[in-house]
């Protein structure tokens, strides 16, 4: 009898060891090489160089499973400073290839490569790569998808998976270009307006911002993927299509890349099934019109079951902030059934079907949006609380420094902050680097867990001396494993907008959002600790407020900031700093040997 137990025992042990083994053997690692260099582009009449990874625009889509690793050995061939950012990417103990210039390493100079190395570890859907160096994600981006490690999807398997890429794309012509609007726009009261296109690139726009004060003359087109679609002059021909069968169901991986924008899309006469959002399942619900605010991406079923024809894509901005000038043009792509007889290129005087969007400040669909989004079944809440943190998050004007002129309102300087404290990038060495190697003067761990004054913060006028914030580079630590519950309170200082927070290196459960100041003694009764969606990036409320809840498990220094890069340029930015844990398995890796240098 004894015997027969050992047997039995050693057979499972075997067993276990078999299913070990496969697990390892179907990890695989993929080596890219990511050349980044100028690549000439013809938009809107007029060929001028941006940078590219590649030579290709949006870049490479990278596919992996859960479970993989990913080599990329980035080689800068362009005149910028650049790095890479793995937009989503948890990057457990390798905060070294995070990405964020100056915060978790210093920027690949021109002439200079880095390879960035990473596993993918329980994650699994959309997430993307983008340049974290000034503006340069407007062009340096791309799609990465994660396939399950084993079996199949939580929903029928789709025909296709289509990647749409949004984006914006800089343009020189010197002259002021009218765009094409399309009636059906008209008769919806949206009309396209005259734009001027830059002269020059936008790194150059950028940073004479930077020192004028002012806000950067930013005009754009936005893009699907990479095209701006039929409504813009001479690009017609190049608009992006994506075919279909009649009766197929396909999976749509959107992805929003703009700069500063947040997005409405839409498909004339298609619903859509939200199936996923930032790489994390939902549960299921249909919609005929989709929000992304930039960093955010989500997954849509989409079941060509319409009569055969063509029928536009389009998306256009959601603009939140009252007064303030954006983009009001339109991007469109075409859905065309291919049993429909239609050329793949756009017919004279013959226009698809046109979507209705929501009027550009439909703040209440946007909401219901995001309402609409929670995980599919009941979520273990972190718990205990150990951090309650409140932060600000909002704009603010520096006074002009003696003796300069200011392009900012009344000749001040345009500036951001969290809890009064616009974040100051270092130069001489990145912040991991210095709390790794122990190099004192580079950041400071006082962080603020509050304001320092507390005020009406979503009042219609608020005290102009509340406006100016303090620079600094703080962080805020953490003990491995705390839980921490975060209340990001919007501003009205100047204009309130609504603010894409991005945490990176981790994943949070947004808990509620809402409007007007957080009260905790009202609103904590309307959080779902039931299924609330987990995000790597959340829509802090024109005006409001959001709780988010996680686990700081991951050792290393990860930034949180705006998504829109206007913002971050102006210092709407943090970092916290997590310790190390116990043991290997809890502690950062060591720096990799060729970590560019300052």
């Amino acid at each position: 009898m004894e015997a027969l137990k050992d047997s039995i025992i050693q057979c499972l042990l075997l067993l276990l060891l078999c299913l070990l083994l496969v697990g390892c053997a179907s990890a695989e690692v993929h080596h890219h090489e990511f050349v980044v260099e100028a690549t000439p582009v013809k938009r809107l009449c007029r060929t001028h160089n941006i940078i590219t990874v590649n030579g290709q625009y949006p870049g490479p889509t990278l596919a992996v499973r859960d479970g993989d690793t990913l080599v990329v050995n980035v080689i800068n061939r362009a005149k910028y400073n650049v790095t890479l950012h793995w937009h989503g990417v948890r990057q457990l103990r390798t905060a070294w290839a995070d990405g964020p210039e100056y915060v978790t390493q210093c920027p690949i100079r021109p002439g200079g490569s880095y390879t960035y190395r990473f596993t993918i570890e329980e994650q699994e859907g959309t997430l993307w790569w983008h340049a974290h160096s000034s503006w340069l994600r407007a062009t340096v981006h791309g799609a990465l998808i994660i396939y399950p490690k084993h079996g199949s999807y939580p929903f029928p398997k789709p025909k296709k998976e289509i990647p749409v890429i949004l984006g914006t794309i800089p343009l020189p012509p010197p002259l002021l270009q009218r765009v094409q609007a399309d009636v059906t726009l008209q008769a919806h009261g949206y009309m396209a307006t005259p734009r001027e296109w830059w002269n020059e690139d936008p790194i150059r726009v950028v940073r004479r911002a930077a020192r004028t004060g002012a806000a950067p003359n930013v005009s754009d087109a936005f893009t699907i993927n990479g095209q701006p679609g039929d409504l813009y002059k001479c690009s017609n021909k190049e608009t992006t299509v994506f075919k279909v069968a009649p009766g197929e169901t396909n999976l749509l991986r959107f992805i929003n890349a703009a700069l500063n924008n947040e997005h409405f899309i839409s498909i004339a006469g298609h619903k859509m099934t939200v199936v996923a959002a930032d790489a994390d399942y939902t549960k299921p619900f249909t919609t005929s019109v989709l929000m992304l605010a930039p960093g955010q991406t989500t997954d849509v079923l989409l079941t060509a079951d319409q009569p055969a024809g063509r029928y536009y894509m389009a998306a256009h901005a959601y603009a939140s902030a009252r007064g303030v000038a954006f983009d009001n043009t339109t991007t469109t792509a075409i859905l065309e059934y291919t049993s429909s007889g239609c050329p793949t290129k756009n017919r004279p005087g013959v226009r698809p079907a046109f979507p209705v969007l929501p009027a550009f400040n439909d703040t209440p669909t946007a909401t219901a949006f995001a309402a609409g989004i929670r995980s599919p079944r009941p979520v273990k809440i972190p718990s205990p609380v150990d951090h309650h943190l409140f932060f600000t998050v909002g704009l603010g004007l520096f006074n002009c420094p003696p003796g300069r002129r200011c392009g900012g309102p009344n000749g001040t300087r345009f500036g951001a902050s969290m809890n009064n404290v616009s974040f100051q990038l270092p130069t001489r060495l990145s912040i991991l680097q210095a709390h790794h190697l122990g190099v004192r003067g580079v950041f400071t761990t006082d962080f603020p867990a509050a304001p320092p004054v507390q005020f009406d913060y979503t009042a219609a006028n608020i005290s102009q001396a509340l406006w100016q914030p303090v620079p600094g580079t703080k962080v805020y630590p953490l003990k491995y494993g705390s839980v921490v519950q975060l209340v990001l309170q919007g501003t009205n200082i100047f204009a309130g907008e609504e603010h894409p927070m991005h945490i990176h290196g981790y994943q949070f459960y947004v808990l509620a959002t809402g409007f007007g100041n957080f009260d905790p003694a009202r609103d904590a009764a309307s959080f779902n600790l039931v299924d609330p969606p987990l995000r790597n990036t959340v829509g802090v409320p024109v005006n409001g407020w959001a709780v988010i809840r996680f686990v700081a498990d991951n050792p290393g220094v990860w930034l949180m900031h705006c998504h829109l890069d206007v913002h971050i340029t102006w210092g709407l930015a943090m970092a916290f700093l997590v310790e190390n844990g116990v043991g290997k398995l809890q502690s950062l890796e060591p720096p990799p040997a060729d970590l560019p240098r300052c």
